[in-house]
C-alpha cells in the first residue's frame, strides 16, 4: 500500500516536472524566461525545455505588426488655431526583453509619445501649411517616434494622420474662401473666352466686305436678346427707348438683314469664316 502511494507521488512529481519544463512558443511570438527572478533568455518560436522550479516564463508576446489608433486630440498651431487631430500608428516589438523590462504599458507610452510629437510638429506651423504638408508631417513624426522608441525595443513602422479638423468658424471661412476662388476662376475663364471670341470676330470683320452691316446686325441682335431676357425676368422693368433711336436701330437691323444673305447668326459667322478663308 505504501509503495503504491509512493509510486503515485513520484509519477505526479515527474508529470509536473515534465509539464513545467516543456514550453512551445507559437510562430510570430516570443517568450521571456527568468531564473530565480532574473532575466535568463528569450525563447523563439518552437519547442523548448526550461528548468522546473528555478526557471519560469514571465512573458509571451507577439512580434507581429500592430495597429494603435490614436483618438482625436487637440493641438494648437503657431497662429493659435485649435485643431483636432487623430492618427494611426503601425508598430511591432523587435526586442521583447527591452519592451518588457524597459517600459511599463508600452501602448500607452507610445500613444503619449505620439501626442507629444503631434503637438510639437503642429505647434511650429501655421494652419494653412498643415493641410498642405500632411505627408511631410507623417515623415517627421515617423522619424522622431522611431528615434524615441529605439530604447523601448519597438519599431514604429509608419504613422498616418487620419484627419485634421479645424473649429467650425474656421471651416466656414475656408469654405467661403474656396467658393470665392471658384467664382473668380469662373470669371477669369469667361473673360478669357470672351477675349478670344472678340479677337476672332475682329479678324473676320476686317476681311469681310460687309463688316459694318454684320457688326450692326450682331449688336442689334444682342440688344434684342437682352430685352427679351429682361422681360422674362421676375424683376422685369419697362424701359422706354427714344423713338428716333428705335427707328434708326430698326432701320440698321433691316438694312443689315437685307445686305446679308444668311438668316441666322450662325450662318453670318459661316459667311465671315468663308470670306476670311478666301482672302
Amino acid at each position: 500500500m505504501g509503495q503504491s502511494i509512493l509510486a503515485m507521488l513520484v509519477a505526479l512529481i515527474l508529470g509536473y516536472a515534465v509539464n513545467s519544463s516543456v514550453k512551445i512558443v507559437s510562430g510570430g511570438d516570443e517568450a521571456l524566461v527568468e531564473r530565480l527572478g532574473q532575466y535568463k533568455r528569450t525563447l523563439k518560436p518552437g519547442f523548448h525545455f526550461i528548468s522546473p522550479v528555478v526557471e519560469k516564463v514571465v512573458c509571451v508576446d507577439t512580434t507581429r505588426e500592430r495597429v494603435l489608433d490614436i483618438k482625436p486630440q487637440s493641438a494648437i498651431t503657431v497662429d493659435n488655431v485649435v485643431l483636432d487631430v487623430d492618427a494611426v500608428v503601425y508598430w511591432r516589438v523587435v526586442n521583447l526583453q527591452k519592451a518588457y523590462y524597459g517600459i511599463d504599458q508600452i501602448e500607452n507610452a507610445i500613444a503619449n509619445l505620439v501626442l507629444t510629437t503631434f503637438r510639437g510638429e503642429i505647434g511650429r506651423l501655421p494652419m494653412k501649411e498643415i493641410f498642405g504638408s500632411r505627408d511631410e508631417m507623417n515623415k517627421q513624426l515617423l522619424k522622431k517616434l522611431d528615434e524615441a522608441t529605439e530604447t523601448w525595443g519597438v519599431k514604429v513602422i509608419r504613422v498616418e494622420i487620419q484627419s485634421i479638423t479645424p473649429p467650425k468658424r474656421v471651416q466656414e471661412a475656408m469654405e467661403l474662401e474656396q467658393a470665392t476662388k471658384s467664382e473668380w476662376q469662373a470669371m477669369v475663364n469667361k473673360a478669357t473666352g470672351t477675349k478670344e471670341y472678340m479677337k476672332l470676330l475682329v479678324e473676320a470683320l476686317d476681311s469681310h466686305p460687309n463688316s459694318k452691316q454684320v457688326l450692326n446686325y450682331l449688336v442689334t441682335e444682342k440688344y434684342l436678346d437682352a430685352q427679351q431676357k429682361l422681360g422674362e425676368s421676375d424683376n422685369a422693368k419697362i424701359l422706354f427707348m427714344d423713338p428716333k433711336n428705335m427707328t434708326e436701330a430698326l432701320n440698321e437691323l433691316m438694312g443689315s438683314m437685307s445686305d446679308i444673305k444668311p438668316h441666322s447668326p450662325h450662318e453670318d459667322m459661316k459667311v465671315i469664316d468663308t470670306q476670311a478663308t478666301q482672302d
